[in-house]
């Protein structure tokens, strides 16, 4: 039983250590950059040890997409629980997703498809952030009793401005685009939680 679960660890060892290698490589050269042989080499495997644990390239980055959708969720969650109030828990879920988007850029980049594919349409964990933020914003419109789409309006109406800036960023990296969004970020946040309060 023990060699089972030596053996066990081994494999997820070696798993973790392909997705760090291929995380790294992606830092390092971008998203262009990955391959399956860049992989082998920064661990020091052969390439066919690679295809034993992942078919191909767009396997690992599926994985990496899930791990962001884990990351980002518990990310959210810890924001959720900082506050009381339904629309400061919002506020607080928007600056941690702002702040998720430049301090995991590449993964950002990966899970919603920011100067490249995404994998989300086959990623389970996606619907972990979607559900955090559609049950906060069902929580501040609660006096109004909205119906299920209007929530998801509402949700789209948040993604699409935070989403939209973020990409702008990503794309254009300025110190003064990096201010003013700043700025823009926080009323936008503020005027569309007031719209629904």
């Amino acid at each position: 039983m023990a060699s089972k679960d030596r053996i066990l660890r081994q494999k997820e060892e070696t798993r973790n250590n392909i997705l760090g290698a291929a995380y790294d490589i992606v830092k390092e050269e971008g998203w262009n950059g990955l391959s399956m042989r860049k992989i082998a080499d920064r661990i020091e495997y052969t390439a066919p040890i690679i295809y034993e644990y992942f078919s191909n390239k767009e396997a690992i980055l599926e994985e990496l997409t899930d791990k962001g959708f884990v990351k980002l969720t518990k990310e959210l969650q810890v924001a959720i629980d900082k506050f009381e109030k339904p629309e400061d828990q919002l506020e607080a879920m928007w600056m941690t997703y702002w702040d998720f988007a430049f301090t995991n850029t590449e993964l950002y980049q990966l899970m919603f498809g920011v100067q490249m594919t995404c994998c989300a349409q086959r990623c389970s964990a996606q619907e972990g952030p979607y559900k955090l933020f559609t049950h906060v914003i069902a929580e501040v419109m609660k006096d109004s009793n909205p119906s299920q789409d209007i929530i998801k309006q509402k949700y789209f109406t948040f993604f699409s401005v935070i989403h939209g800036l973020i990409a702008i960023n990503i794309i254009n990296k300025s110190d003064i685009l990096e201010t003013i969004n700043a700025q823009i970020l926080k009323d936008a946040i503020g005027g569309i939680i007031k719209s629904i309060q």
